[in-house]
């Protein structure tokens, strides 16, 4: 199959999407259906939603390219943290529960729930411009996957790539918003699922023999991991100190499976789900769904030690002997090797066609999402923390729309230059945004004593930590950087919390009860 059926292939794919936009477009007229789909989804659009959100291109050729790659079947142990913790679990303790004091609270995005949580408008305010200014990096590092993929396998090149995703993203997006999302990853959620049952079993099957005998012989091999083995050395020469390879696995398993339960693209799949009595079926399609994925990405990741991938002295990633990636800034260029392997592997040409569908669809969702919430960031959290939101739906409407594509084209900018790894990229938006988002979202849902200055210190802590560590320890430092970050503010929030005066009591009982106490205004924001 050439290049060019790929093409048309994928073109039809995109067109059907853009149908279901047009579609939903009709059927958007509030900021609410723009956003969240009128809170009216059921728990397999809102699983699948939350699956193909969590699982995107960063997962499956970042991921599985650099981790799969240096630390083998250990992978699997971010396997089961992204299943049990990350959907599982999340899905048990903080659905029903956000579902309920979110309609409650009548808010519709992170910053609007710490704002009515917490009585502060200058707190929605700095919220959303984290919201806005951090997922900027992750959206870029989907779109160099997608890229990547494309151009291995489409045959276009890779700047060609991004601007066609970027341009897709955009349209798809300012017509139809969230419903058309909604749909469109249920459709999208049943490719992935069976493009990732492909992936590997043909990979298993080429590589090592099938999936039996893979398995035996990445168990049985001592120095299958040589990641684990290494010993880091992190900061600045005369400040270092020296991590070893497990612990920056255990920071991955961390960061990866903990930090989807604040983050504001994942948190929105519980806002809009139609009631709580739909929580428990959607844990587990959600449950299903991830422990499928995240094994096939990460399962897919350990094969490329059966492959002939080699790293020379310059640190060019060779396969066969000949260089198929140069090195970039003097490290290994990981992000092409799945890409790479999948074209090697002897597949036939329609399955490799299902694979990348099924990488395209999960990268679409993610981007999607990605780009609904941060333009609510702007339109609904700053512009709308000035305004009555329910009286100025048609404005706002438009501003989330022209923000789509003012957030699109952010991304596509950092894509063009092609940072580093899209791994780390997406690692430094999750570690920041969990520290900033993690402890006042859940201190907020259970604990009522949870007051306004711990949570601004919380949000300082994890802002500073994220900036100070990032850039301190540098690339091998990341996800240590990450979770470090990640878990901090949950120490500061209920000390500070303890040693301030209690919240208004009615500030509380709006937030854990159906009552309608006095109203409460929050303080006036200060920019």
């Amino acid at each position: 199959m050439s290049p060019m059926l790929y093409g048309v292939i994928v073109v039809i794919y995109v067109l059907v999407m853009l149908g279901v936009g047009y579609w939903c477009m009709k059927r958007t007229k509030t900021v609410g259906d723009f956003f969240l789909g009128g809170r009216t989804l059921g728990p397999w659009m809102s699983a699948f939603a939350f699956g193909t959100t969590y699982f995107s291109a960063v997962l499956f050729i970042g991921y599985a390219g650099k981790l799969g790659w240096g630390f083998g079947i250990h992978t699997l142990w971010i396997v089961l943290g992204n299943t049990l913790i990350g959907t599982i679990l999340a899905w048990k303790l903080l659905a029903g529960r956000t579902r309920e004091m979110t309609a409650r609270l009548n808010a519709i995005t992170m910053p609007e729930f710490l704002r009515a949580r917490y009585g502060s408008t200058a707190l929605q305010v700095v919220a959303a411009l984290v919201v806005f200014i951090f997922l900027v990096p992750y959206s870029a590092s989907v779109y160099m996957g997608l890229s990547y993929l494309f151009q291995v396998t489409v045959g276009l090149q890779y700047n060609e790539a991004l601007i066609f995703l970027a341009v897709l993203t955009g349209v798809y997006l300012v017509m139809g918003g969230y419903f058309a999302v909604a749909i469109s990853d249920f459709i999208r959620g049943i490719v992935e699922f069976v493009g990732v049952l492909i992936l590997v079993y043909v990979l298993a099957q080429h590589w090592g023999g099938g999936f039996a005998a893979a398995t035996r012989t990445m168990l049985n091999t001592p120095d299958y991991a040589p990641a684990l083995g290494q010993i880091a050395p992190l900061g600045p020469q005369g400040l270092q100190f020296m991590v070893p390879g497990a612990i920056t696995l255990v920071a991955l398993v961390l960061i990866t499976s903990f930090g989807p339960w604040a983050l504001p693209q994942m948190v929105q799949k519980f806002y809009s789900i139609r009631s709580t009595a739909d929580v428990n079926r959607a844990l587990i399609i959600a449950g299903v769904f991830a422990l499928f994925m995240s094994f096939g990405a990460y399962y897919s990741g350990a094969l490329t030690h059966f492959a002939p991938f080699t790293i020379d002295a310059g640190k060019n990633i060779l396969f066969d002997g000949g260089i198929i990636a140069a090195a970039k800034n003097g490290n290994p260029n990981w992000d092409v090797i799945i890409p790479h392997f999948i074209t090697h592997s002897g597949i036939n040409m329609i399955l490799v066609l299902v694979i990348v569908l099924m990488v395209f669809s999960a990268s679409m969702s993610s981007l999607s999402s990605l780009v609904l919430v941060s333009s609510s960031a702007i339109a609904v959290d700053i512009y709308g923390a000035f305004v009555n939101r329910d009286a100025n739906q048609k404005r706002m409407m438009g501003l989330m729309r022209a923000m789509c594509i003012v957030f699109v084209a952010a991304s596509l900018v950092i894509a063009l230059l092609r940072p580093v790894y899209i791994v780390n990229l997406m690692i430094i938006s999750w570690g920041t945004l969990a520290g900033v988002f993690l402890a006042p979202f859940l201190y907020g849902l259970f604990w009522k004593r949870t007051t306004r200055a711990g949570v601004f210190a919380g949000i300082i802590v994890g802002l500073a930590s994220a900036l100070t560590l990032f850039l301190l320890w540098g690339e091998p430092g990341v996800p240590l950087a990450g979770a470090i970050t990640m878990f901090l503010p949950l120490i500061v929030v209920p000390v500070v919390s303890l040693l301030t005066p209690p919240p208004p009591a009615a500030l509380v009982a709006k937030a854990f009860t159906d009552a309608e106490p006095e109203r409460v205004e929050p303080e006036k924001a200060t920019i």
